[in-house]
């Protein structure tokens, strides 16, 4: 039974501001995804969203988007505004974080971090027609939208859904949907295919075979090597290292290269020499190898026991560090205590979205006089940091930092200070 349209009315919107998920929000509060802030617009209303008809009269920061897929794909969501307002818009994220948490501070401007594009992306496979297609997810939807290559990410991935479709073949040409994650390293294409479970000897053997001629450096199916025809290295100068199969990674390398660049200058300035520094949630170890390269002391905690490895091995390999004492650690579960912090000249934590709420409270709690947030959700950032100011702690700043381009998402660094008259005060958990 075809649907009947007759019953679907349009009706003409002014667009009154621009969301945090980059939707035009009408003056009656319904998001419109591809509409800005000023302009009329003739929508189709749904239960939760509108679409988009047709623009009726355009806003003067309205551009052209430069991908073939946009508004197709769900990846990108403001390609079509221009440079200046989207900034803004990016830092407006942070502000309204900082805001509803009831928290002042100095807010720097957006740093532009998209360096040459994106390093990593996961793409989906599924079974199309028969054939496997390889591309992203239609915006709210499990629809695949096959693309040739992504124009937001590095030259070195633009190859990466022919791969991904080519690695189907063994493994059911997509009837059963995979995702394959694919990073661009200084070596090669990294690859890590999700969602097929074990596989047999005969089957790892045409992966294998398939991983030379696709000239892959690394090829492992849930984290499980395949091969390693080279080691997958990623970073630059002292912080170049070889992350574990499907491992965490900034985004861009400009990303990376950007906000360690603002946590070495937050140590940097002052009167007190920070020579002993914990690093936590590091992952494969950016922050800690820089930082031991500047001949600071770093004791770095992860969860992940293969991303301590992949820092351990990339520490004994260099030369010229100072001392890193690396610790597979579950920081949700065992924090850091005050006896372990407060020794610290310095805490850098860089956390997943979810936040530091448990190692937090400690470090509220302790005597380190400096710390530095890390984040990529400013919601939980600011969560946190009304949990480091209600122990004592000022929020001298902010700086957002933008490594995923053209979408919702924002990365940012904070620096705080205990105040002197803190020390010893009892946490009060923050209203």
């Amino acid at each position: 039974m075809m649907d009947d349209m007759s019953d679907v009315t349009e009706e003409t919107l002014t667009i009154a501001r621009l969301g945090a998920r980059g939707d035009g929000i009408s003056e009656d509060g319904l998001p419109v995804p591809g509409a800005l802030p000023g302009e009329r617009v003739r929508v189709r209303r749904g239960d939760r969203v509108g679409t988009l008809v047709a623009v009726e009269e355009a806003s003067p920061e309205r551009i052209a988007p430069f991908c073939p897929y946009f508004s197709a794909c769900g990846g990108c969501a403001v390609q079509h505004l221009a440079p200046d307002p989207y900034a803004e818009w990016k830092r407006g994220i942070v502000a309204g974080a900082l805001a509803q948490a009831r928290i002042e501070t100095d807010l720097r401007p957006l740093v532009d971090a998209r360096g040459t594009g994106r390093r990593r992306i996961t793409l989906h496979v599924r079974e199309i027609e028969g054939r496997a297609e390889a591309g992203l997810m239609a915006p709210r939807s499990h629809a695949l939208v096959a693309i040739d290559h992504c124009p937001i990410t590095v030259p070195g991935l633009h190859r990466a859904p022919a791969v991904a479709k080519a690695l189907a073949a063994p493994l059911g040409h997509g009837r059963k949907p995979l995702d394959v994650a694919a990073t661009a390293t200084v070596t090669g294409l990294d690859i890590d295919i999700r969602g097929h479970g074990t596989v047999s000897e005969g089957v790892r053997g045409v992966l294998t075979r398939l991983a030379g001629e696709l000239d892959l450096t690394r090829l492992s199916i849930h984290g499980d090597v395949v091969v390693e025809r080279r080691p997958p290295e990623v970073g630059e100068g002292p912080a170049r290292r070889v992350p574990p199969p499907g491992g965490f990674l900034q985004a861009t390398q400009a990303g990376e290269a950007a906000l360690t660049a603002l946590v070495l200058e937050a140590l940097d300035e002052g009167k007190a020499k920070v020579r002993r520094v914990a690093d936590l949630f590091c992952g494969s170890g950016p922050f800690a190898l820089a930082l031991a390269a500047g001949g600071r002391e770093v004791h770095a905690v992860e969860g992940e026991a293969a991303s301590i490895t992949a820092l351990t091995r990339a520490y004994r390999a260099g030369a010229g560090f100072a001392r890193i004492t690396p610790e597979a650690r579950d920081l949700f579960r065992r924090p850091l205590l005050g006896p372990e912090l407060d020794v610290l000249d310095a805490v850098v934590f860089d956390p997943p979205r979810a936040g530091a709420e448990a190692q937090v409270r400690r470090i509220a709690e302790s005597k380190v006089p400096l710390v530095v947030g890390v984040a990529c959700d400013p919601g939980t950032f600011a969560r946190d940091a009304a949990t480091l100011i209600a122990g004592g702690y000022r929020l001298e700043r902010v700086t957002p930092v933008d490594q995923f381009a053209w979408s919702a998402h924002v990365e940012l660094v904070g620096v705080f200070r205990k105040e002197a008259k803190a020390a010893g005060r009892t946490l009060r958990r923050p209203r």
